[in-house]
This record gives structure tokens, sequence and C-alpha cells, in this order.
């Protein structure tokens, strides 16, 4: 389940995006207003608490998918998912982040209970964000899908386990 928290996410002085803590979060990277986010999640309390969260940042959360017919239905309008690997259809969630990292250009970031099931990771995806998590950690691993997709210089949050992002294997935080 995700956790509520009080923490805003803020602009610093340079037009950057940051944590109140951390101004400085993404460095040097200039966002958009918006990203399409689609959310693979079957748990429906957890997917429109993380669906707030990314609508509270400013995003477009395209979509709540329980499963993999529903979330490749939706990865062509995607900028950036995050994915839950046991779904309604079964532990599907890893091979819908295969599909839509590598198919369908789509910046890919677990959010599970499960990490371990990923193993040392899944190629074209950017890593796994242990559940449960709070609205700060959220927020964190949004921004920091945004950077790689941008790719920029951004420090991951505390709690993102990177994998390579080109081959699978795991990267050093």
């Amino acid at each position: 389940m995700v956790e509520r928290s009080q923490d805003r996410i803020s602009r610093n002085p340079s037009g950057n995006l940051g944590v109140p803590e951390n101004p400085n979060y993404i460095s040097e990277c200039k966002v958009p207003m918006s990203y399409r986010i689609l959310i693979v999640e079957d748990e429906i309390i957890v997917a429109t608490e993380i669906e707030y969260v990314v609508a509270e940042m400013g995003h477009d959360p395209i979509a709540i998918a329980a499963d993999q017919r529903s979330a490749l239905a939706h990865a062509s309008r995607a900028d950036i998912a995050l994915v839950d690997l046991n779904l309604r259809d079964g532990p599907s969630g890893i091979g819908i982040g295969k599909i839509l990292a590598q198919t369908h250009g789509v910046t890919v970031l677990f959010l599970t209970a499960n990490p371990a099931q990923l193993g040392e990771g899944v190629p074209g995806t950017v890593g796994v964000m242990p559940k449960p998590a709070t609205d700060r950690d959220v927020r964190e691993a949004v921004e920091f899908a945004i950077a790689h997709r941008l790719a920029a210089e951004a420090r991951p949050p505390r709690r993102l386990r990177l994998f390579g992002w080109g081959d699978g294997s795991l990267a050093s935080n």
C-alpha cells in the first residue's frame, strides 16, 4: 500500500523539480509540464493512491491497468509506467514491463512488494521500488523516471534499486 505523507514537490529557483529537503533532486533538468503515466496495479486502493500522487504532481495518469491485456491496450499512449508484478492475471508484471520498455519505448519502474522476483532485473527497465511506498517514494520514483527518460543526471531515490539500463544487470546507487 502507498502511505500518505505531507511532502510536496516544489520548483527550486532555477525552475528544476525537487523535494523540499533536496531542491536539486533532478540536477539541471527542465521538466515539461506533464508526462503520461500508466499505473499497472490490481489492488484498486493502492492504484488510486498512486493515481492521486501522479495527478497531484501535474502528470496525466492515463489508466489503471489490472492485467496484461489492459496494460498493453494503453501502451502506445504511455511515457512512463509504474508496474506491479503480481496482477489479476497472475505474475504477468515482468512480461508487461519488458514489452512496454522494449516494444513501446515506455520508461518502466516496478513498484512491488516482491522485488526479489525480479532477480537481477528486466532488460530495458529502470529499476524497482519496494512496497509499501510513501507518497514521497512514489514522487521521487516518478521524478527519477522522468530524468532517466530525458537522459538527465539524477541521483536515484534511496529506496529505488536500479537495473543496468541496457542489459538488465544491477547498477550501483
